[in-house]
């Protein structure tokens, strides 16, 4: 049943022009395809990496515009009171930021939707390894939002600095991809010690 459901959300999708629709059918078609060949008993024991697939599916582009454009946005206006408050003359006029040497751009790829995306697949996979009580993992997994947004922010912020104090050549280039690889590891650092904290709190009982 659930490979024929999948076809029909792959017509659907090819139908409509929509890419995620024809993606994720193929997600399901597995599922679908494990459910027949070896029944509800290895779903069960396999629904994890099962359902982990649809993180290599591309959200829509509606979706992805709704959640980088705001993103770009608070990027930008934490970015502009943090160089303020550390003395740097700025002004922001909605994702641009005006300085003193050159113009930063908060673009789409410095959104951090992407860095967002992978620390929260990355967050899933740490939970699910690192915990056996579900609320514990949920609290690891939703914890990778605050994480991955802050820590963009504070790269954007890393970014005017360099370019005010530095160079404005720092702000591009090399620096500016290795500076994305650097926040992404303290990004996962500071969630491996939100887990740590998790394995402090003594498990209630029931659970």
């Amino acid at each position: 049943m659930l490979c024929v459901v999948s076809l029909g959300v792959l017509v659907a999708g090819h139908a409509g022009a929509e890419f995620f629709l024809q993606r994720a059918s193929l997600v399901l078609l597995l599922i679908g395809g494990v459910l027949w060949v070896w029944g509800a008993s290895v779903v069960r024991r396999a629904l994890f990496p099962l359902l982990f697939l649809f993180f290599m599916v591309p959200l829509p582009y509606l979706i992805y515009d709704s959640i980088a454009f705001p993103l770009k946005l608070f990027a930008a206006r934490v970015a502009t009171e943090s160089l303020s408050w550390l003395g740097v003359p700025v002004f922001r006029e909605g994702n641009v930021i005006h300085l003193a040497s050159q113009t930063l751009e908060v673009a789409d790829a410095c959104s951090g939707i992407r860095s967002l995306m992978s620390l929260v697949a990355l967050g899933v996979v740490f939970a699910y390894i690192s915990e056996t009580v579900l609320w514990k993992r949920l609290v690891i997994a939703c914890s990778t939002i605050p994480i991955a947004i802050a820590a963009n922010a504070f790269r954007v912020t890393g970014t005017g600095v360099l370019a005010q104090y530095v160079s404005p050549k720092a702000a591009e280039g090399f620096f500016h991809t290795f500076s994305g690889w650097l926040v992404f590891v303290v990004a996962f650092a500071l969630l491996v010690v939100v887990g740590g904290a998790l394995k402090r709190v003594a498990r209630p009982s029931g659970v």
